[in-house]
């Protein structure tokens, strides 16, 4: 009777503890069976496909990281392709020197005509014009013009021009300087919002805020530099096409102060 007793308790017990595990192994049986699957494959030698965990960012979470000197420098490269844009229009000898031009005004100006070659420079504005007029105005405030003075004049005028056509070229030099200074600012900011919190209480440090602090002083830096190489690329492109015409302008300033001077000595 006892040993009857004994069995029975023995009984329940192991069926109270199978329930438990029962249900374990319910819960469980997906992982279990993948890991059981994962096994076989070693096992038979098979290919193990292992979950591959991804890395790196979007564009979009770059630009969240950066912050609003992402903005700054997003607004700094609109500025440089529209120069890139300007100066491919205008640094051509059709828009500095153009031929057509020098020829009527030293056809205007070896017949004498000289109210008729200023209305042509008055109507194609260009640095050609701009510095035959400086010529013009002398000579009509001038009773007797002096070779040296009209030279003295045109060259102060062609300065200018140089001067300002040099000029357009080097807000591309200075965007190309500015952009990574912004990139290095927002390499500090990101600096100081990681180590920030380690220097204000190492416990309540986050290796989450560590690593958006990290983020923003590299995605800076890097889009600072995207936007700061292809302006220094295209300054040294432009600073040597403005150069030569720099060069034409000097030549056809040249043809036509001379053609001026030999024409009012006689």
């Amino acid at each position: 009777m006892t040993r009857t007793i004994l069995l029975g308790v023995c009984a329940t017990l192991l069926m109270l503890t199978a329930r438990p595990c029962a249900r374990a192994q319910t819960a469980e049986g997906p992982a279990s069976g993948a890991f059981a699957d994962a096994a076989g494959s070693v096992g038979g030698l098979g290919p193990v496909l292992m979950p591959v965990p991804q890395s790196g960012m979007s564009i979009r979470d770059a630009w969240r990281c950066g912050g609003w000197i992402m903005w700054v420098l997003a607004g700094g490269s609109v500025i440089g392709l529209a120069l890139i844009l300007y100066l491919f229009g205008t640094l051509r000898t059709s828009q500095m020197a153009p031929p057509s031009l020098l020829s009527e005004l030293l056809m205007h100006v070896k017949s004498g005509d000289l109210a008729t070659a200023r209305r042509a420079c008055e109507v194609r504005s260009s640095p050609l014009a701009r510095i035959a007029l400086a010529a013009f105005d002398h000579l009509r405030n001038t009773t007797a013009s002096e070779p040296a003075l009209l030279r003295a004049d045109v060259e102060a005028e062609g300065v200018r021009q140089a001067e300002a056509i040099q000029g357009e070229t080097q807000l591309l030099l200075d965007l190309s300087v500015i952009a990574p200074m912004l990139g290095l600012l927002g390499t500090v900011m990101g600096m100081l919002k990681a180590f920030g919190s380690v220097a204000t209480d190492v416990a309540s440090a986050k290796p989450v805020v560590l690593a958006a602090g990290i983020s923003q002083a590299i995605v800076t830096t890097i889009f600072g530099l995207l936007v700061a190489i292809p302006a220094m690329v295209a300054y040294a492109y432009f600073r040597r096409r403005a150069s030569r015409q720099i060069a034409a302008l000097e030549a056809a300033s040249t043809a036509l102060v001379t053609a001026v001077a030999s024409r009012f000595e006689r």
